[in-house]
């Protein structure tokens, strides 16, 4: 790392303890910016970048509800509003144990890059709860995110930050959550929400954005190498919202997905992922991705080792963050992969991408690959500011057209700052320097 930038590293180390993943993000996003540090000494000399590294706001909150037995429960919610300098706050909210502050800060810290690489005017932030829906009624769901609301809606509207999906929140949550909003303002106000149900202000294609945006970029980086999907075949981790919609897109473009999981385990089908199947499974049944395997004759389910054992051409890290280590890097070397594109936040360890980079195969950050989900966010915001609703095959051409942008400006910036090839180079300075050069424009807010 670039001696102007340890200071930096090192105290959002001492100020943030014990924030792991949040250290992990920060110091992948400045060990990229030597070369801009030398070029732009301005970028030092007035503290953006320690001023990107502390968020505008942290939100942190007590989330009281009553479940079905009529107990109470208390969980904790968080909404960290990192950064504005584009346009409003920007990122969704996820339900997971697993959710603390480190976690939200640093998805937010990644939402703000990814978002600036998009083009569009927003703002990164991120938000959830340590709530677990898996095994909740509806009612309890819904008495969950109407009691998240109560509180949140005071800090969010469509010109200071607009929540939408992630793990653990999907079409039902963000419609209790609308709900509640517009209970307590009195206002259908469109924009304060994204990832809405078509039938009251969503978007079609946002459901389908971020695997088909993360497949639209892998296409890209085949066509960089003058190839195509054709008779490749894909792993891709994780069997949600975002896996189910980019295996979707990679039988569309001639590929074949013969791995998927979940948190239980794995499933091999080489004859290809059944998609329809699928959708039954997770999002009908809300199943476990054994009962695929036991539906389908040609799948075996493994609840030993990992998915990222199944050799393939190219690995598609849709499910959680740092769930491929060094170890599975290897491996997936090994076995042939030569392309990697992440769907989730930050699914590679920093190890893992060492790997990838030691193989000379292409790696993309999910802050490119998978900003497709947030562009389609933003698009409906567009739409819902016009009051004006546009056709699948118009919004998914311009889902296309940005994640091509990002792809080119991603190779471009990398090939400008002295790493000719390198996605993650090319991200992380392109992301920072428009959002930089914002901040310097707004003086020191």
């Amino acid at each position: 790392m670039h001696e102007k930038l340890r200071d930096v590293y090192d105290e959002v180390l001492q100020r943030n303890p014990g924030e792991s993943e949040f250290h992990q993000a920060v110091h992948e996003v400045l060990d990229s910016l030597g070369p801009v540090v030398d070029k732009h000494p301005e970028y030092t000399d007035s503290a953006v970048i320690r001023r990107l590294c502390e968020p505008e706001r942290q939100i942190i909150f007590r989330v009281p509800w009553v479940d079905d037995a009529g107990e109470v429960q208390i969980n904790r919610g968080f909404r960290v509003e990192f950064n504005s300098a584009l346009g409003p706050f920007k990122g969704g909210l996820r339900f997971h144990p697993s959710v603390y502050l480190g976690i939200v800060k640093f998805l937010g810290y990644e939402q703000i890059f990814k978002n600036a690489l998009t083009g569009l005017p927003i703002g990164g932030g991120k938000g959830g709860s340590d709530f677990d829906p898996k095994g909740r009624s509806e009612g309890e769901v819904m008495r969950f995110c109407q009691s998240f609301m109560t509180e949140l809606y005071r800090h969010i509207g469509e010109y200071t930050d607009v929540p939408a999906g992630d793990i653990g929140v999907g079409e039902r949550e963000v419609g209790y959550l609308f709900g509640q909003y517009k209970r307590i303002t009195n206002r259908y106000e469109s924009g304060v929400l994204t990832g809405k149900g078509i039938s009251w202000g969503g978007s079609l294609v946002r459901t389908e954005a971020t695997g088909y945006g993360t497949v639209f970029f892998v296409e890209k980086m085949l066509e960089h190498r003058d190839d195509s999907f054709d008779g490749k075949r894909v792993v891709v981790s994780g069997s949600g919202n975002v896996a189910i919609y980019a295996i979707e897109k990679v039988h569309e473009l001639g590929g074949v997905v013969v791995a998927c999981s979940d948190s239980s385990g794995f499933v091999t089908d080489q004859e290809g992922i059944d998609l329809d199947l699928l959708k039954e499974v997770k999002e009908v049944q809300r199943g476990r991705i054994e009962e695929y395997a036991e539906q389908r004759g040609s799948a075996e389910f493994s609840d030993n080792g990992s998915v990222w054992e199944v050799a393939c051409d190219i690995a598609i890290p849709a499910a959680t963050q740092n769930e491929i280590d060094e170890d599975l890097a290897v491996r997936l070397v090994k076995n042939g992969c030569t392309i990697v594109a992440e769907g989730a936040n930050m699914p590679a360890t920093p190890e893992a991408v060492q790997v990838f980079a030691d193989a000379e195969v292409a790696y993309a950050p999910g802050k490119a690959a998978n900003a497709g989900g947030v562009a389609t966010s933003a698009l409906e915001m567009q739409q819902n500011a016009s009051r004006d609703s546009w056709d699948f095959g118009s919004t998914e051409e311009r889902l296309s057209r940005i994640m091509s942008g990002i792809h080119d400006r991603c190779l471009e910036t990398a090939d400008a700052y002295g790493a000719p090839g390198s996605y993650s180079t090319g991200a992380n300075i392109a992301g920072f320097i428009k959002v930089s050069d914002a901040m310097l424009a707004l003086g020191v807010i």
